[in-house]
């Protein structure tokens, strides 16, 4: 068997609440170690403090997390947002200690954490790659040797000696993972880099960590993505609330996960009774959501064929407002399918109001299916909610005919064919087909 060269032994990490962290410089730690000695001979002369914080006082981003590692092993890592996926990478990166427990690190490795640090906005691309190059652990004579390779999976070759102040957001993101993407690592440590570019170019992000996967490098690659997660990796783990939930091969790990978290953690309708304590703010509070079959209830079946309902029922505190409601409809993958919104004058007193849309049949295909809701007041955001909603969309029989497989896409239209001749086919001997398609 390949060797281990990732251990981690019962880490967890702890944060205390409301607690913001300065700057320390050296002074600071001086000053403090000072201080410790006197707050130690204090503590000998003085009767013991029996008052704990409260443990409300803290949070655990992670608990007890074990693992071993091998070589050339490429492991998933899912979860929902807050189970702790990033905090393990950065402690595996050293950007941060964990509070108990230890990690064992054997191999040079690469991070791909938060894409774009380092970069200095009056520097051009060029002096970038080799600013972030270095940051990231490369040497001069390696980004020389990598540096068109760089460029050219960037595709900012043409603004490279552009101040970087002076690109979009796309351009940045894309050089800023072509320099990390090209690092000579042992062991890459990768955090949702689905969310840079365009999707042509986050195919070129998975390609990349797929060719890295190939190469027999071992691969840490959290992902919301879990078809990329089911074909690039080896091996999974799904975090929850900070500990090691499911483990197992991608397949059997991303299957259960949506099955047991995703499917079961949200409702086709919410109700929230107490205004006081709805999402929301003084301006609006949401008081339902509901997605149910257009002439159906929130119980009913949903097939690919349809109509759907997504309606919100929320509360206008206050008088003349203009409200932007935004609604993102993801697939039990993580792709997000489409976004549909509405921004307008509201009636000018105050109320209860209802906004909803349709989503026709024969559009989505098989699955769960999961909304977000963010509603903003004028300029305010008044609330967002992920997985407000979640429901099943199941086959049609009348659809499938012979066919037991998989259907393939994110959609499935039903769509209207027609065929047609355009003219009848000459034969060898001269004669024609006729246009009823019967032969001579």
């Amino acid at each position: 068997m390949s060797a281990v060269v990732i251990r981690c032994e019962g880490i967890g990490k702890r944060y205390r609440l409301g607690q913001r962290q300065r700057y320390r410089a050296l002074r600071d730690i001086l000053t403090e170690g000072v201080i410790a000695r006197f707050r130690r001979l204090r503590a000998l002369f003085s009767p013991p403090d029996n008052s704990n914080h409260s443990s409300q006082d803290f949070m655990w981003a992670l608990q007890d997390v074990s693992l071993e590692i091998r070589s050339g092993e490429v492991l998933g890592i899912i979860g929902r947002n807050g189970a702790g996926k990033s905090t393990l990478l950065k402690i595996l990166s050293r950007i941060t200690k964990p509070t108990e427990g230890r990690a064992e690190i054997y191999g040079r490795t690469g991070s791909l954490l938060e894409v774009g640090t380092g970069f200095h906005p009056e520097l051009t691309g060029r002096e970038n790659v080799y600013l972030n190059g270095a940051i990231l652990g490369m040497t001069r004579s390696e980004i020389d040797r990598k540096f068109e390779q760089i460029v050219e999976f960037s595709e900012c070759g043409r603004f490279l000696d552009t101040s970087v102040k002076h690109y979009s957001s796309g351009m940045y993101m894309r050089l800023a993972f072509a320099v990390a993407a090209h690092l000579e690592t042992e062991i890459l440590l990768v955090d949702e880099v689905l969310a840079v570019g365009d999707a042509a170019f986050q195919k070129k992000c998975l390609g990349k960590i797929g060719e890295v996967a190939h190469q027999g490098r071992t691969v840490l690659f959290v992902s919301h993505n879990l078809l990329a997660v089911d074909s690039l990796c080896t091996r999974a783990i799904c975090l929850h609330e900070g500990r090691v939930a499911l483990e197992g091969s991608a397949r059997q790990v991303t299957s259960r996960y949506l099955r047991e978290w995703i499917a079961s953690s949200g409702s086709t309708e919410v109700i929230y009774d107490e205004r006081s304590t709805a999402p929301g703010n003084d301006q609006v509070r949401l008081r339902r959501a509901c997605v149910r079959p257009l002439n159906g209830s929130p119980a009913d079946r949903i097939t690919v064929r349809t109509p759907i309902l997504v309606e919100f029922e929320y509360w206008k505190l206050v008088p003349r407002a203009t409200l932007d409601m935004g609604v993102d409809v993801f697939t039990e993958h993580g792709i997000l399918l489409f976004n549909t919104g509405w921004a307008g004058p509201l009636p000018s007193s105050v109320g209860l109001l209802r906004s909803s849309f349709v989503v026709p049949g024969d559009l989505l295909n098989t699955g769960t299916h999961r909304v977000h809701l963010g509603i903003s007041v004028g300029d305010v955001e008044a609330l967002r909610v992920e997985d407000l909603l979640v429901f099943d969309v199941q086959d049609a029989s009348d659809l499938r005919d012979m066919f037991h497989g998989v259907w393939p896409g994110a959609v499935r239209p039903h769509l209207e064919w027609k065929t047609e001749q355009l003219a009848p086919l000459p034969l060898r001997n001269g004669s024609m087909v006729a246009a009823d398609g019967d032969g001579p």
